[in-house]
């Protein structure tokens, strides 16, 4: 066993979250989670910067290097402000225009984030919270969004084809010109005040009763329940 390790100097030390980009001194730069929204940076060095699940909305690092950089669920908008040439939508970081198919975004905090023309087919966004996100006209065939929350979400013209929707928090989303006709599964999914519902209500209700008929415990709701008109669920008293 060597003995020439060097002891952690935990009298100096600082979480990564608690980083600020004009306080960077030199090495390997950790910031992950730190709060960069809005602020202008100088020309810094994040060439392999741990940046992952930093905030970076109204962000301008166009004179920074990131080359790379680890941007993992670093959360951009359209006011973030990149390096020239830098691609920012393969980056793996979370905002408009991402392309992150096949990503793990489990349990991910995503309140109120604009992910209008991003990708996410085959996203794993189980357990995520996704409530007033704008998702209008994103692709989210073969996601697996079961226990994920998109209370009051934008989801405009949105495509679920072969998604998990599985207990599911719906309520109040819009979903006009939504496609959900032909989502895997959406057992104890709860679509209680969305708005566009009627478009593929009698397609949804057609479903098995296994489906329809399960009890979300978060929102003590059926999925049978959150779908019928008030007139239909009284007949059913």
């Amino acid at each position: 066993m060597s003995t020439n390790a060097q002891p952690l100097a935990l009298q100096q030390w600082e979480p990564p979250e608690l980083t600020k980009p004009d306080a960077i001194k030199p090495g390997p730069i950790d910031a992950r989670g730190a709060d960069w929204s809005a602020q202008a940076l100088p020309a810094l060095d994040l060439s392999k910067a741990k940046l992952c699940r930093s905030d970076l909305r109204g962000s301008d690092l166009s004179q920074c290097n990131l080359d790379g950089a680890d941007l993992r669920l670093a959360r951009y908008d359209a006011a973030t402000r990149w390096p020239e040439g830098f691609n920012h939508c393969e980056s793996g970081a979370v905002g408009p225009g991402a392309r992150l198919s096949g990503v793990y975004l489990n349990n991910a905090d995503l309140r109120g984030m604009d992910l209008r023309g991003s990708v996410l087919m085959g996203t794993y966004l189980s357990g995520s919270d996704l409530s007033g996100a704008l998702l209008d006209g994103v692709r989210l065939a073969g996601a697996d969004l079961r226990q994920a929350v998109l209370r009051g979400a934008s989801c405009l013209g949105t495509r679920f084809g072969n998604a998990q929707l599985d207990f599911a928090d719906l309520r109040g989303a819009e979903l006009t010109d939504a496609s959900l006709e032909n989502v895997e599964s959406l057992r104890g999914a709860d679509f209680t005040g969305a708005h566009g519902v009627e478009a593929f209500r009698g397609a949804l209700l057609q479903r098995e009763p296994e489906e329809l008929d399960a009890w979300n415990p978060l929102t003590r709701s059926t999925t049978r329940s959150s779908l019928e008109l008030p007139e239909q669920a009284g007949s059913m008293d």
